[in-house]
């Protein structure tokens, strides 16, 4: 059972991350991000939002270890820790840290607890 909701977490992961890497200025929308003078942005939304959490997750199925999948967890870790000082320091809209911010610590709780390293 573990390994069926690892592979389902992770195409989570995938589908998060195809927002940003194939809808960038969408998810940017989303995420009240809005464009400057150059198209950087969007690129940005491409790799940090987008591609990496997709590499990530394909990764960590065709890798199918473990570690590989706990690793998107502690990425998750960061983003939500992120998110946590951005309510300190930043005064985000806190509905959206908390709907965003909830769906990284579920994903970051299932791949650590379920995937001892």
């Amino acid at each position: 059972m573990i390994d069926f909701l690892n592979i389902v977490a992770a195409v989570l992961t995938i589908a998060f991350g195809l927002f940003g890497f194939v809808a960038p200025r969408y998810t940017a929308s989303a995420l009240d991000l809005a464009p400057t003078h150059s198209t950087m942005g969007l690129s940005e939304m491409r790799a940090s939002v987008g591609g990496l959490f997709v590499v990530a997750g394909l990764a960590a199925i065709w890798i199918d270890e473990p570690l590989a999948y706990a690793m998107i967890g502690f990425a998750f870790v960061g983003a939500a820790l992120g998110r946590c000082l951005s309510l300190l320091f930043d005064k985000p809209p806190v509905k959206k840290v908390l709907i965003f911010g909830g769906i990284e610590v579920m994903l970051a709780a299932w791949f650590l607890a379920a995937n001892p390293f």
